[in-house]
C-alpha cells in the first residue's frame, strides 16, 4: 500500500509541476528542490525532537509497568479493547499503554500522546507474526488515532482568540461534533473490514457511558468561558499527567522496584526508536513536501470549487477547504491555511470557523502512519490507510454539516 501511495505522490506531483511549467510558473523547480532539502531537515529535527519525550515516557512506562500501575489502569478497557482486539491475550501491556495513549489524546496532551502511542504499538508489535505487515489491531488502534475524540482542542481557541474572535470557544461544540462523527465513522469501516461485531452489551455499554461522559463535559465546558475552558483543560490535563508520574515511581518505589535501573532501561529504547523514525519519516515528508511545491493541491480545490458551482450548491465552505485538504498530510501546513483562512476573510466568517473547525477535529493521517508503523518497522499496512482516510472524510463531512447548522 505504501508503495503505491508514495508512487501516487510522485506522479501526481510530476503532473501539477508540468501544468504549472505550462503556465509559465518556472518558480515551481525552485520549489520542489527546496522541498526535496526541507523535508530532510525537518524529518531529523522532529525526529531528534521525539528522542528526549519519548525516552521520557518510554523510562516511565518501564517502571510503571513493572509497578503494576499500568496494569490496573489497562483493567478499566480492557474488557472493550479485547472486544475490538480479539487477538491482543487478556491482561497484555498493550493494553495499558493504549488507554493511557486515548486518554491523553481525550485531553490534547500531544507530548505524551505520541511517545505513549509509540509504546503501544511496540507493544502490540510483541504479538506480531509477520513484523513487516500490520495487524488487525494495529491497524484498530492507529485509526483511533487518527480520527481521535479531543475534548478541548486548546490550541485552536487560542489562535481564534489571538485573531480577534468574540467568543473564541463557541466552535467547541461543532469541533466535538465533528471529531465525535470522524471516531465513530472509524471505528465501524474497521469494524465492517475486520468483520468484528459491535453489537454486543460489552460494546454498546462502554459507548453509552463514553458518550455521556462526552455530553455531560461539553454541556458543562460550554458554560464557562474561553479563558476559564483554557485554565480547566490545563489544570486537568497536568494533573493527570503529574498523577501518572508520581504513582508509578512511588509505588515502583513500595514495591521495591530497582526505579533508576528500569528508568534507564525504557529510556534507552526510546531514544533507538526516535532514531529508527528518521527514515520513515523522510519518505512520507517528502512525498508530502513535493505534492504541496508542485501545486497539486490547489488544482484539487479549484476542481472541487468547480464541481460545487456545476451543481448549484452552496460554495461557502470551499474557503475553508485547503485547511481540510493540508491537515492529513501536515499539522503545520494546516494550521497555516487555517490563520490564513481567518486573516482573509475573518475570523468569526463562515470560512473562518470552519477552517477552525477542520483544525479541531481531523489529523494528520499520513504522518501518524509514517511514525506509528516506521517505529517498528512495519512496510505493509493493509487497510490502515484506506480506513484512517474514510475517517478524516467522515470528519471533513461532519464538520461541514454542522459548521452549517450552527452557522448557516
Amino acid at each position: 500500500m505504501l508503495n503505491r501511495v508514495w508512487l501516487v505522490f510522485f506522479l501526481t506531483s510530476l503532473l501539477a509541476m508540468a501544468v504549472q511549467l505550462f503556465n509559465g510558473h518556472i518558480d515551481v523547480l525552485a520549489n520542489a528542490v527546496e522541498a526535496l532539502f526541507a523535508s530532510a531537515k525537518l524529518a531529523a529535527e522532529i525526529a531528534l525532537g521525539l528522542v528526549g519525550v519519548l525516552s521520557l515516557w518510554m523510562g516511565l512506562m518501564r517502571i510503571g509497568e513493572k509497578a503494576g500501575v499500568v496494569g490496573a489502569i489497562a483493567f478499566v478497557f480492557e474488557p472493550l479493547l479485547r472486544r475490538l482486539m480479539p487477538e491482543v491475550p487478556k491482561g497484555h501491556p498493550a493494553f495499558g499503554s493504549m488507554t493511557m495513549n486515548l486518554t491523553a489524546n481525550v485531553f490534547g496532551l500531544d507530548n505524551a500522546a505520541t511517545p505513549l502511542g509509540l509504546k503501544a504499538m511496540q507493544d502490540l508489535q510483541s504479538l506480531n507474526p509477520v513484523k513487516t505487515v500490520a495487524t488487525n489491531a494495529q491497524i484498530l488502534f492507529l485509526v483511533l488515532n487518527t480520527s481521535s475524540v479531543t475534548l478541548v482542542p486548546v490550541t485552536v481557541f487560542l489562535y481564534r482568540a489571538q485573531q480577534g474572535a468574540a467568543a473564541p470557544a463557541d466552535i467547541f461544540l461543532p469541533i466535538l461534533l465533528a471529531t465525535s462523527a470522524s471516531t465513530l465513522a472509524g471505528l465501524l469501516i474497521v469494524a465492517v473490514v475486520q468483520r468484528l461485531s459491535l453489537l454486543n452489551a460489552v460494546v454498546l455499554g462502554y459507548g453509552a457511558v463514553l458518550l455521556s461522559v462526552l455530553v455531560a463535559s461539553g454541556f458543562y465546558l460550554m458554560t464557562l468561558t474561553a479563558d476559564a475552558i483554557g485554565t480547566v483543560s490545563t489544570t486537568l490535563g497536568n494533573g493527570v499527567l503529574l498523577v501518572l508520574v508520581f504513582s508509578f515511581v512511588l509505588v515502583a518505589g513500595v514495591r521495591k522496584v530497582a526505579i533508576y535501573d528500569e528508568f534507564i532501561e525504557g529510556a534507552k529504547a526510546g531514544f533507538n526508536q526516535s532514531i529508527q523514525l528518521i527514515p520513515y519519516l523522510l519518505a512520507m515528508l517528502l512525498a508530502i513536501g513535493l505534492l504541496r511545491a508542485s501545486g497539486a493541491l490547489d488544482y484539487l480545490l479549484q476542481l472541487i470549487a468547480s464541481g460545487v458551482s456545476l451543481f448549484g450548491f452552496d460554495t461557502r465552505f470551499v474557503d475553508a477547504m485547503p485547511t481540510a485538504l493540508m491537515k492529513p498530510f501536515s499539522g503545520s501546513g494546516a494550521r497555516a491555511m487555517m490563520l490564513e483562512t481567518m486573516a482573509h476573510h475573518g475570523v468569526d466568517s463562515f470560512a473562518g470557523r470552519l477552517a477552525a473547525i477542520f483544525q479541531g477535529s481531523t489529523e494528520t493521517t499520513f504522518y501518524v502512519l509514517a511514525v506509528y508503523f516506521g517505529s517498528v518497522g512495519i512496510r505493509h499496512g493493509r487497510h490502515a490507510l484506506a480506513c484512517g482516510l474514510t475517517a478524516d472524510f467522515a470528519g471533513i463531512c461532519a464538520a461541514i454539516a454542522v459548521c452549517y447548522w450552527f452557522y448557516g
